[in-house]
């Protein structure tokens, strides 16, 4: 192997190991966020909370639209874009509503059934196909749903079908996104911060509990960790490949799990684990699928196009 050739093998690896560390470390900046929701949605209302945390979001988001020149304009597709923020408000929303109740664990393991609903919906709204292992692996990821979900009078409580039906906009939101893949990511995240903007102007009104300091101080970092960690997870995306930095995402199971004991006392039920492990593993299992089917489409390529000879 040339030297030219070494190097460059090299800046791939280092490439693909900082994107794995961001990848690590914005889902862990994510469980945090997720921690500090939880424990201020006890005090204060969801829509006071999204309120203070777009506020702080925006604050450290529009500086950089600023540096970056992005503009503030209505995009293409605006009504796409429409879609896209509500739902993204909507799940959130769903998100520190459920998390009142219910350990975190518990909604986390519904929100990472997400890519299982997207490899489902993907089907039916954008035309990709989908084989027979596709089909093995979301029909387990439903399982591992069916599991944790455990369908009862006892455990269909308001809070599980929050935190289901916010799984569920969620990979809406996912597949709104894969349409809008040309926009930029700053525009994006506008978007959704503004919603949850908006949504908490209406609602914090209604119920709305003076913060003292260290409580407005934690509002206002909920806000500056979730955009580091959008920062970070982007990062991640965009300087290694996304199959390789994708199956990082569910560590967030194992934070949840941990902070939620370390915080809270929450103790995870086994078949809520045994749902989250199956969930998790078949979304493993369709990282991998894709990844296959992006080699042997490269592979294709390679054949369909001519190789010039050198001169």
């Amino acid at each position: 192997m040339s030297s030219s050739g070494s190097s460059s093998a090299q800046k791939v690896r280092s490439g693909t190991l900082v994107g794995i560390g961001l990848m690590l470390l914005g889902v862990f900046m994510f469980a945090l966020n997720d921690v500090m929701g939880k424990w201020l949605v006890a005090t204060y209302s969801v829509g006071q909370v999204l309120l203070l945390r777009s506020i702080a979001a925006l604050a450290v988001l529009l500086p950089i639209m600023r540096q970056r020149k992005v503009p503030f304009a209505i995009p293409p597709q605006p009504g796409l874009h429409a879609v896209r923020i509500t739902l993204s408000t909507l799940e959130v929303a769903c998100f520190y509503w459920a998390v009142t109740y219910l350990p975190l664990a518990d909604v986390m393991t519904y929100y990472l059934a997400g890519p299982i609903y997207v490899a489902a919906f993907a089907a039916f709204w954008l035309g990709e196909r989908i084989d027979k292992p596709r089909i093995i692996a979301i029909g387990l990821g439903f399982v591992g749903v069916l599991i944790a979900l455990r369908p009862s009078p006892a455990t269909l409580s308001l809070p599980a079908l929050i935190a289901l039906a916010g799984s569920l906009f969620y990979s809406l939101l996912m597949i709104t996104t894969r349409k809008l893949r040309e926009t930029d990511d700053a525009t994006l995240v506008f978007g959704q911060i503004l919603g949850t903007l908006i949504f908490g102007l209406v609602a914090a009104p209604l119920a709305w509990v003076t913060p003292g300091p260290l409580d407005l101080a934690g509002l206002l970092v909920l806000g500056i960790v979730s955009m580091a960690a959008h920062v970070c997870v982007n990062r991640s995306l965009k300087i290694a490949p996304a199959s390789v930095v994708a199956p990082y995402q569910y560590t967030l199971i194992v934070w949840a799990i941990v902070l939620g004991y370390l915080a809270f006392g929450d103790v995870v039920g086994f078949w809520t684990l045994v749902g989250a492990a199956i969930i998790c593993g078949a979304g493993l299992a369709l990282i991998l699928l894709e990844r296959e089917a992006a080699r042997r489409g490269r592979e294709a390529k390679d054949i369909e196009t001519p190789v010039l000879p050198e001169a």
